[in-house]
């Protein structure tokens, strides 16, 4: 059977989905942001719903259901909020808030493997530095942005942030990497980061839903990057 059909979860901005779509793949974006319902944009297909940390069977079932056969790649992006060790300081009172939040945090990154797993194809999702390097398992590997930005052209501006991201991804950003099922690590074209780089995401603070989506936007030279490793050739 021809794979022509790529799955993102907890995908908003579509970003990852980009480089996909322009070599003709179907490509099918699940975020909770998204209107109800599926969406369809040329072969574009954006879902909206959310997803249940104890119920990682039934929600693999319905995403086979909604997108059908023919899919060749699945990654995903996580909420981090719970997982990140830059929000340990919260982590307490969490706990005293839902014993499970981390744990049900991790299941729903999990989902991505579940998914994979299920289609039999490769899969990868993504976090910040974060503790599911402790109690799920060591991360496959690692980038900053900066390390593909040579896949940008030199005349690039972010085409969401331009005010909040240098151009090519020029910046650092941990960025951790869980994979598996024959997902193959993007080669890189590193660039230096900015001169006295100075991100605008760095100066955002708060916990506003548009502070969640600019911080968590997924770099465009990675996501190039992603593709040309492991959809071009299928």
């Amino acid at each position: 059977m021809r794979k022509n059909k790529a799955v993102f979860l907890y995908d908003r901005s579509t970003i990852m989905a980009k480089p996909w779509l322009d070599a003709g793949w179907e490509c099918w974006c699940f975020d909770g942001q998204h209107p109800e319902g599926v969406t369809t944009d040329g072969k574009l297909n954006l879902v909206g719903c959310m997803f249940n940390a104890h119920r990682k069977l039934e929600d693999t079932l319905k995403i086979a259901k909604i997108v059908g056969t023919g899919v060749g790649h699945v990654f995903g992006f996580p909420e981090c909020t719970d997982l990140t060790v830059t929000g340990a300081l919260h982590f307490e009172k969490k706990k005293s808030e839902n014993a499970l939040f981390q744990h049900e945090a991790i299941e729903l990154a999990d989902l991505v493997r579940c998914v994979g797993v299920f289609y039999r194809c490769p899969w990868a999702f993504e976090n910040p530095r974060s503790v599911i390097s402790t109690h799920y398992r060591k991360p496959d590997f690692s980038f900053n942005p900066c390390d593909y930005g040579g896949y940008l052209p030199e005349n690039d501006s972010h085409p969401d942030y331009p005010e909040i991201y240098p151009p090519r991804d020029a910046y650092n950003k941990d960025t951790w990497i869980w994979s598996g099922q024959g997902y193959k690590e993007p080669k890189r074209q590193r660039i230096e980061p900015a001169e006295k780089e100075n991100p605008g995401w760095k100066k955002l603070g708060g916990k506003s839903l548009r502070t969640k989506n600019i911080r968590s936007a997924t770099p465009r030279g990675f996501a190039k990057a992603n593709f040309l490793a492991n959809g071009s050739q299928l």
